[in-house]
């Protein structure tokens, strides 16, 4: 696990982002923020994306129930998502795992 999220937690939200997550899979820019404050969310570094810029995954619960994975960065201390999805099966079975233990 990672501890890049200092509180209080602060996102900034990029133009060609803003609605992106709603527009591709139906999640809401409010919900992608609520898994920041799920206290069972995973954080993992996502290596595989992070060529430019760290990048970090976090699993999560939004308050409407929807387990999502949110993919951000961190700049100027303040979270910017660049994608926010319902989780992959793959996610789902680690992530439940995780936080019954």
């Amino acid at each position: 696990m990672v501890d890049v999220i200092s509180e209080p937690i602060f996102f900034e939200w990029d133009k060609g982002n803003l609605d992106k997550s709603l527009k591709k899979h139906g999640v809401t820019n409010e919900e992608a923020e609520e898994v920041f404050f799920d206290n069972k969310s995973l954080l993992t570094e996502d290596i595989k994306h992070s060529l430019t810029e760290k990048r970090y995954q976090i699993l999560g619960t939004a308050d409407s129930g929807k387990l999502l994975s949110v993919i951000f960065t961190i700049r100027r201390k303040k979270v910017r998502i660049i994608s926010a999805r319902i989780m992959n099966r793959k996610e789902r079975r680690f992530y439940e795992g995780r936080k019954e233990a």
